[in-house]
């Protein structure tokens, strides 16, 4: 199997909601018309609904109500309502995906993309693109499953989809891995290179020549997602930990701030983390 036959027919891609399509051609705008973006998003009744709900979500810890697509663009910025209805697209594009636990791999998803916008803050990256990546990271998988169920039951059986060894278990039999083709499917779905590269790079950042901090704060962030999901025990939790991405990123060398128990500087909680953008999932 190669990864140009997971894409290589318009049949074997999802199909991706309208408005979403065209917030994601809007990543390659240097100027995006709020007006315009408005309006594409106010043509979904139901996506216009959701949004309103997940801005009014105690995640984005707003002073008063927001009322209108107008207003959560103003309050919120548009890059982070462009990710919240790329997110909630993602969602509706993938369904019935044979062999996998869609509501714990898009839990893990959001864990984290959280996570990752909490980590490049603290290495003073950005913070949205990082959610993003974060969102988008293991897509691949849903691909391969939705295109070759067969091919991927044998490693299902040997190993979770969510833990750290996937990838290189991935390469070993298939010869690519599931960020390769998440990868893809961001460049066919016309996302910019930053990013296409990024996801490529997220199971083992400090591989390529060019050292990808996005891709790096991301695998930190899957780290700690990857703990609450398949929960790790303390023996686990600290054998796992991607010491060597959280020292080229400058974060911390011990993982217990990254769980919660170091202090002011800890890391909350991924139910706090997360609040309120469970409806994203719906």
């Amino acid at each position: 199997m190669q990864i140009q036959s997971l894409i290589d027919q318009p049949s074997k891609l999802p199909t991706i909601p309208k408005v979403t399509q065209q917030l994601i051609e809007s990543f390659s705008s240097e100027y995006s018309n709020r007006h315009q973006i408005t309006e594409m998003i106010c043509s979904d009744p139901a996506l216009s609904a959701k949004l309103l709900r997940l801005a009014n979500s105690a995640f984005f810890q707003m002073s008063r109500t927001i009322g209108t697509v107008e207003d959560a663009l103003q309050m919120l910025g548009f890059v982070m309502v462009r990710n919240l209805v790329v997110g909630n697209g993602m969602v509706a594009a993938f369904r019935n995906i044979p062999g996998l636990d869609l509501k714990q791999f898009w839990r893990y998803s959001l864990n984290t993309a959280c996570a990752s916008r909490w980590l490049a803050m603290r290495a003073h990256l950005n913070g949205d693109m990082a959610f993003t990546l974060g969102l988008l990271h293991a897509l691949g998988q849903l691909q391969m499953h939705a295109v070759a169920s067969a091919e991927m039951q044998p490693l299902d059986r040997e190993l979770s989809v969510l833990d750290a060894g996937r990838a290189k278990l991935e390469t070993e039999v298939l010869g690519f891995h599931y960020a390769q083709v998440s990868a893809e499917l961001a460049r066919v779905w016309n996302f910019p290179l930053e990013l296409i590269e990024a996801l490529r790079h997220i199971p083992d950042p400090l591989t390529p020549e060019v050292f990808s901090r996005a891709a790096a704060v991301v695998n930190l962030g899957a780290w700690r997602a990857r703990v609450d999901a398949l929960q790790y025990n303390d023996e686990a939790i600290a054998a796992s930990y991607p010491v060597d991405v959280a020292r080229q990123l400058g974060l911390p060398a011990d993982c217990i701030e990254l769980l919660g128990d170091g202090g002011d500087q800890a890391m909350p909680a991924l139910k706090e983390l997360t609040s309120g953008l469970d409806a994203m999932l719906e």
